[in-house]
Formats: structure tokens, sequence, C-alpha cells
């Protein structure tokens, strides 16, 4: 549902792109359909792995995109938006930080669930290294969005997978004096930062015309095609494109996406709490969590709840970095989540109890 109302809104948002470049009207509706069919071939592949599968696809996934992101500062490209994020192949581009997300979880769930076992190693331990090194790199490109998801995610698990809270805190305080030195040393950073906090909107910028947009839109929208946001924004079909929902189908359709991210999630969420292998549980709620807070940083970001982040929204915006990497994510969701004879987690806990 939600790639089909992708492609609806990128019927209207791509082709005032397509005209400015000179290409066909459709021409990137034709390419986010190929991009969403490739995704979701992948997400349903996926889904039929095992729990083991899973984990080694992750693994061996991980290992591929950290190679990719060491290598951005050589091969990379930034596409004349300031950070480099992107892997050129003349005819298609490939985005490393979309296929990190999902393996990093996958291999931290990993980590973490080896720590419960009797004389395992020092899995939580490994995991915070790995995830300090995966936020320095992404926040040297700079990419602080993907970098907070990334964090984020970790802290999740951490948390699923019993970390007091007091050590919580400390990671977010330090997380924000990592936030005030970025602010002082990243012009890219600082400049977004400021954006957020001044009092008044720059009709000119994206935010400007995102929140415009959003303010026209009202509860039923301006109607199909009558948006005007999509020929001012650049990036009305991939970023912004929530802004595009809301000025042509009004609030009725982001309360309907919201509530399509949320069933994902929640359901995600009360299927893993039945479950009693803990790499399942702790991946499981990281790959739940980084999808739905994604997208929520995404609308956060348009109705200026946020910074800027340069994030988009799952299965929704243009792009095929963010399509695949999506489906190959909830793939792994569902495979994961796949009912399986174990019996309940509370009669383990019981037995446990008893013994």
């Amino acid at each position: 549902m939600l790639f089909a109302i992708g492609m609806l809104l990128g019927l209207a948002a791509s082709v005032p792109l397509a005209e400015k470049n000179g290409l066909e009207a459709f021409y990137y509706v034709k390419r986010q359909l190929f991009f969403g069919g490739t995704g979701l071939v992948v997400m349903l592949l996926v889904s039929m792995m095992s729990p083991t599968q899973v984990r080694r696809l992750g693994v061996l996934g991980f290992f591929i995109t950290f190679a990719a992101i060491l290598a951005l500062p050589v091969i990379g490209t930034d596409f004349g938006k300031g950070a480099v994020r992107w892997i050129s192949f003349g005819f298609a581009s490939v985005q490393p930080s979309e296929f990190l997300k999902p393996t990093f979880i996958i291999i931290v769930g990993w980590f973490m669930a080896a720590a419960h076992e009797v004389s395992g190693p020092p899995g939580r331990f490994y995991s915070f290294v790995l995830a300090v090194i995966i936020v320095i790199l992404l926040a040297l490109q700079p990419d602080f969005g993907q970098a907070s998801l990334v964090l984020f995610s970790w802290m999740v698990m951490y948390f699923v997978g019993g970390a007091p809270i007091t050590l919580l805190i400390s990671i977010a305080g330090m997380t924000a004096l990592g936030g005030l030195t970025a602010y002082n040393t990243s012009e890219h950073f600082a400049r977004r930062i400021d954006g957020f906090l001044s009092a008044d909107i720059d009709p000119r910028t994206q935010i400007g015309y995102a929140t415009n947009a959003i303010q026209e839109g009202g509860f039923f929208g301006v109607g199909v095609g009558e948006g005007t946001v999509k020929w001012s924004l650049p990036d009305a079909h991939t970023d912004f494109i929530i802004a595009v929902a809301a000025e042509e189908y009004g609030l009725i359709l982001v309360l309907i996406i919201i509530a399509l991210y949320a069933t994902v999630v929640m359901r995600s969420m009360l299927r893993l709490m039945r479950e009693r292998d803990p790499f399942i549980r702790l991946a499981g709620c990281g790959l739940a969590a980084a999808f739905g807070v994604q997208a929520f940083i995404n609308m956060g970001v348009a109705v200026r709840l946020l910074p800027a982040k340069g994030m988009t929204l799952p299965f929704v915006s243009y792009g095929g970095s963010s399509i695949i990497a999506s489906g190959i994510a909830v793939g792994m969701l569902l495979a994961l989540t796949r009912s399986r004879p174990q019996g309940q987690i509370s009669d383990l806990l019981t037995r446990q109890k008893n013994s």
C-alpha cells in the first residue's frame, strides 16, 4: 500500500523534475516502478529465509556496504548536494548507507544475542564500538540523518537487550555533546540547525515551500494534480514527498500513511514480544524501530518538527537505493517475525522459575 501511494504521488511530483531535465514526462515514474518492483521481489525472497540465513545475509551485506562506505572519499560523489554519499556508475547511482542500516542491525543483533550465552563474548561492547565507528564514518560524509538513525537503532536494541537506563542516558549526553561539536565544526550541519531554530521561515527554502504546501492542503487537499509545490521543490519526489501528499490530498492521506507505518511497527513489536530467540527479538526490534523512525524523521522535517536531514520516506519516496534497501529490511523483518513452532516465552520463564 505504501508503494502504491508512492507511485500515485510520483505521478504528480516527478513530472516537473523530468521536464526541467529535458526528459519525458514519466521518466522518473517508470524508474520508480522498476525500482519498486525490484524492491518488492527482493522483500518477498528475503522473507522466505530462515533466521540463520538472514543473519548470514546481514553479516555478508554489512562487510560489503562497510567497504563501500570506506571507499566513498575516493570514488564517491555528492551530486552537488554538499555531502559525498553516492557511488555513481553513470547510468545509476548507489547510496551505501541505505543498505548499511539493515545489515548493521543484523550484525548488532548477533553480537548482543551472543552476549546472552554462557561464556559468550562481550557482544554489547563489540556492538557499541561498531556503532561508534559507523556513526563517525557517516558524520564525516556528512550524513547526520543516517548517523542518528543508526545510533537510535542501536540504543533501541541495547535497551531491549537489558541495558541500564543510566547508560542510555549517558550515551544520549555524549550524543548531544557530539551534536554541539558538529555544529561548531561543520558549516553544513550548522546551517541546517540555524534554519530549524529560526523564528522566521524563508519562503524560498525547501522547508518554506513544504510548510506552505501543507497549510494549503488543509483536510482534503487542493485536488489531484492541482498542487504547486512540486514545481518549486527540487526534492519534492524524494525528501519532501509528504508535502505533495498533504497539498494535493490533504490531511486524510497523510493520516493513512502514518497509520500504515504505525501498523507495520506495532504489529512487529507485538509479535516480537512473544519471541524466545534473543537474536530474532533484538534484530527484529531494531529493524522495526529503524523503519518507523525513518518515516517519522522524514515527516517531522517536512512539518518542521526536526531539522532537515535529507532522509527518504520508505517505499514512498523516489530512489532506487532507498526502496530496494527498504525491501531488504522489511523482508528481514518478515522472515524474523514469521510464526515458528517454539511455544510461548511465558512457558519458558515459568520452567526457569520452577527449576
